[in-house]
């Protein structure tokens, strides 16, 4: 990094993309300080994943051969200042530190009442309990400091990173005065902008955020029942702290039957598209039900990659297991990629993320053995991690910037992991492809031949089809 750059700057002049190299393995487990050898493969994963999983003899997290993890954080752990590491671990962001160090930004998922709150200096409601904490990761995957980001919120769930370097923090509440987006930034924890609600973007059950960098739009999940896809334009979109305090639009994603302008469409029947409703900010989920807007049954983890937006409905689907939707700005498409019909494929779709090298990385709340379970651009399916402690779900999958460390959670016990071992190189081009490939054929939704025909005829793709359909579109 060049010394005359912040770690702003270094962000916004490409350092999200830092080329990552492979990593050589010694095919050695940290287990909490006691370490464990496991023989390392000869060669690195191949495009269907690394490998079988390897039993964790400390029976907590099972990983490929080859993976070492360590555990840098746990619950009621000793912050800076001495007080304890706040519980349930949840959404999570990392950011370039200095001196080649990671800055990790970590939701707590609390409210009401609990053995380790978090106790912040300067809280937006003293009388509420969740917040964020700041986790600094050497070099060498040790933890170097923690302590706390932004303090008196509720029910801090997920969230997003923003391309300019900060967090923005959900509170998933409908509590009066609460469930609002906050803005965090690493370089000033606890400051005015972290106590400061972004009225704008919607008073309601927030999960999670992610940020089209070419637009500045953001689109964001609610965990309710029902609920909707929304987006936010700000008024500002020079993509810089505190930008989005000043205000823009809220939105809503709707299904609406349209008629062809053109002389030389001659096909009969009906043609939808994704349209976009304003909405009061006050009361979004109302005003949403009022437009006829999409309900979901529950939707959870987002995240932005190769000009892509995903996110997943976690109890969707005929047996309530899920489905991972694809949102597609430049042509504004909406397709339903996946849609779970077995827990053995993938059990209620949570947080995701796209790797460096350009994979789906998915992370399971079923409450049984949660899994990272993986997809790539070329159709296969793998798994990363077992979660073998307990059935507490995985919880904020996100890679250092540099691509080498994965770090995840186990929410309760709190426990944050750092993961290294032969990842695959940064390949954007890859990242692209994953946006446009088409599912794992057991994976994908299932439509009949006359949807099919429909699809074909109206030059839609199976999967945006399969979406219109799944949604209530008198399309056939």
């Amino acid at each position: 990094m060049n010394k005359h750059m912040n770690r702003r700057d270094f962000i916004k002049a490409g350092g999200m993309s830092t080329l990552a190299v492979t990593l050589g393995t010694t095919g050695l487990f940290s287990f909490g300080g006691k370490q464990t050898s496991l023989a390392a493969p000869n060669n690195i994963a191949s495009t269907a994943g690394f490998g079988p999983l390897q039993k964790d003899p400390g029976g907590i997290l099972d990983l490929p051969k080859g993976f070492q993890y360590r555990i840098i954080s746990e619950e009621g752990g000793k912050l800076r200042d001495g007080r304890p590491v706040p519980a349930m671990f949840d959404g999570m962001a990392a950011f370039p530190g200095k001196h080649n160090s990671t800055v990790l930004v970590r939701n707590h998922e609390l409210s009401g009442n609990h053995a380790h709150p978090v106790e912040g200096k300067n809280p937006y409601n003293k009388d509420a309990t969740g917040g964020t904490t700041a986790l600094v990761v050497g070099p060498n995957r040790k933890i170097e400091e923690e302590y706390v980001t932004s303090a008196g919120t509720i029910r801090n769930c997920a969230g997003g990173a923003t391309p300019w370097g900060t967090w923005l923090t959900c509170e998933e509440t409908l509590n009066r005065g609460h469930g609002y987006v906050f803005e965090v930034d690493p370089d000033d924890p606890e400051g005015k902008l972290s106590k400061t609600p972004i009225r704008d973007m919607g008073a309601f059950s927030h999960e999670a955020t992610a940020i089209d960098p070419e637009t500045g739009i953001v689109y964001l999940t609610e965990d309710s029942s029902p609920s909707f896809f929304y987006r936010f334009i700000p008024n500002d979109r020079s993509q810089k702290v505190g930008a989005l305090q000043k205000g823009g639009r809220l939105q809503a994603a709707a299904l609406e039957e349209t008629s062809s302008t053109s002389a030389g469409d001659f096909e009969s029947g009906q043609n939808f598209s994704i349209v976009w409703k304003d909405l009061d900010p006050e009361k979004p989920s109302d005003d949403a039900i009022a437009k006829d807007c999409i309900q979901f049954s529950r939707l959870e983890g987002a995240y932005f990659a190769g000009g892509v937006f995903w996110f997943d409905d976690t109890s969707a689907g005929d047996k309530n297991l899920g489905r991972v939707y694809r949102y597609i700005p430049a042509t504004n498409t909406l397709e339903l990629f996946y849609e779970s019909t077995s827990s053995n494929d993938l059990e209620m779709p949570d947080n995701i993320c796209i790797t460096p090298w350009g994979d789906l990385w998915i992370a399971e709340d079923g409450g049984g053995t949660d899994r990272i379970v993986g997809m790539t651009p070329e159709g296969e399916v793998y798994t990363f991690a077992e979660n073998r402690l307990n059935s507490s779900e995985l919880a904020g999958p996100t890679f250092s910037t540099d691509g080498r460390t994965f770090f995840v959670n186990i929410q309760s016990p709190g426990i944050t992991f750092a993961i290294w071992g032969p990842f695959g190189r940064r390949n954007a081009g890859r990242q692209r492809q994953m946006g446009h490939a088409a599912p794992p054929a057991a994976y994908a939704p299932q439509i009949d031949d006359k949807l099919a025909e429909y699809a074909e005829r109206k030059g839609l793709s199976a999967l945006e089809a399969a979406a219109f359909h799944r949604h209530g579109m008198p399309i056939l």
